[in-house]
């Protein structure tokens, strides 16, 4: 059944990705289309401006209705299934990863003694609840001032982002933030912009005015997904690297990679509208990547860190602890140490130092994925570590 479940995570993280890159490309385009309008020609009656395009060896005549026309075309293409498939493989995604091994992921007892039934549900329930909160804030008066909603919505993710560092674990908080905003994200699409539209269009059908108002919040939804898009790319990377999640200020690095993204996307939607390229953005974003280097560096594991791990070291079955260290001794340390003794390497690869216990029962997680869970370290079995040998480390696991 293992490999069932390897094979599904590897198809599932495929289409999601796929399905990611298919719907920030058409949102890319659209918001770069939308920005390189121009209305220096005679336009088609209640046309907004249109864009000549070349790709593929053919030319492009775009015209942007902000109301359609008055004869609608009989087909009309809808984005939306780009959006609808990257969250829906996003949630089976989670399930397979995260739910299925929270006790891995997603619960750090040093934080909050929780099981995972409750990991699994306080994560749906801040799913739920992240969109109600945010569609909230929208729709109130608060909505109604682009520069203040925008306020209140980022103080809302870091506020969200430093709630779930001290529940979950440092990767299971980094996810569980990157799935609320990506939900936010597609709830934009699938209960905002697309409803409206169709609103939009069945009243222009009717031969109706329709109602402005479909139009004044997809554009503020699309906009806000415009910004969220790099910060939630960068989250969910971010997972991956321990260097990023496992400092104790995580949630403030959030907060920076939000503002980064903001810059980034300003530049780029300036350049594209002609209104020049503001390229102290770069500058910017670059000042306040310094800032989140020398954050992780501050955040590290304290003393106090180590002396729970060293009481849980204690609290262990000496033997299988002791049978663990010794094959991460012979098989891991020459690498992952402080001063690696292995030829040409200089520090440690991505920072991981297996010295002591302390070390050993701080990383077991990610142990357990490169060495037991498959065959990736040693890389290429260089050392020939044995199956009694894996075992060990999976003993240990299970004991803590």
């Amino acid at each position: 059944m293992d490999i069932i479940f390897l094979w599904a995570e590897v198809l599932v993280r495929w289409l999601h990705v796929v399905a990611g890159i298919a719907w920030i490309g058409s949102s890319f385009y659209f918001i770069a289309l939308d920005y390189s309008l121009n209305d220096k020609n005679k336009l088609p009656p209640k046309a907004f401006g249109e864009a000549w395009q070349v790709h593929g060896g053919g030319f492009y005549h775009l015209v942007k209705y902000l109301v359609a026309p008055k004869n609608l075309p009989d087909e009309l293409t809808w984005f939306k299934w780009e959006a609808y498939t990257t969250w829906i493989s996003g949630f089976f995604l989670l399930i397979l990863v995260y739910y299925s091994h929270s006790q891995l992921y997603l619960i750090d007892t040093f934080k909050l003694e929780i099981n995972e039934f409750q990991a699994i549900c306080i994560s749906l329930f801040g799913i739920v609840v992240g969109w109600v909160i945010y569609d909230f804030i929208c729709r109130s008066r608060i909505g109604e001032n682009t520069v203040t909603l925008s306020a209140v919505v980022y103080v809302f993710i870091v506020l969200c982002a430093y709630f779930y560092s001290e529940i979950f674990s440092g990767r299971g908080a980094f996810t569980q933030l990157g799935v609320m905003i990506g939900t936010i994200m597609v709830a934009n699409v699938a209960m905002v912009i697309i409803p409206g539209q169709k609103k939009v269009v069945n009243a222009l059908i009717k031969g109706n005015k329709p109602d402005p108002i479909h139009g004044i919040r997809a554009k503020q939804r699309s906009l806000h997904n415009n910004y969220l898009t790099l910060p939630v790319i960068f989250i969910m990377l971010g997972g991956h690297y321990p260097i990023l999640f496992s400092t104790k200020y995580s949630w403030l690095l959030i907060a920076f990679v939000i503002v980064i993204g903001g810059l980034i996307r300003h530049f780029f939607n300036s350049h594209h509208a002609k209104k020049g390229s503001p390229w102290w953005t770069w500058i910017l974003s670059f000042i306040i990547v310094l800032i989140m280097i020398y954050i992780t560096n501050l955040g590290k594991p304290s003393k106090t860190d180590d002396l729970k791990l060293t009481e849980l070291s204690k609290s262990l079955n000496q033997e299988i602890l002791a049978s663990a260290m010794e094959t991460t001794s012979i098989h891991c340390t020459m690498c992952h140490a402080s001063n690696p003794q292995w030829h040409g390497m200089k520090t440690p690869p991505k920072g991981i130092v297996l010295e002591t216990s302390e070390d050993i029962l701080e990383n077991i997680d990610i142990i357990m994925q490169q060495a037991v869970w498959s065959n990736a370290m040693p890389p290429g079995n260089i050392t020939w570590m044995e199956f009694g040998e894996r075992k060990s480390i999976e003993n240990l696991y299970l004991e803590v």
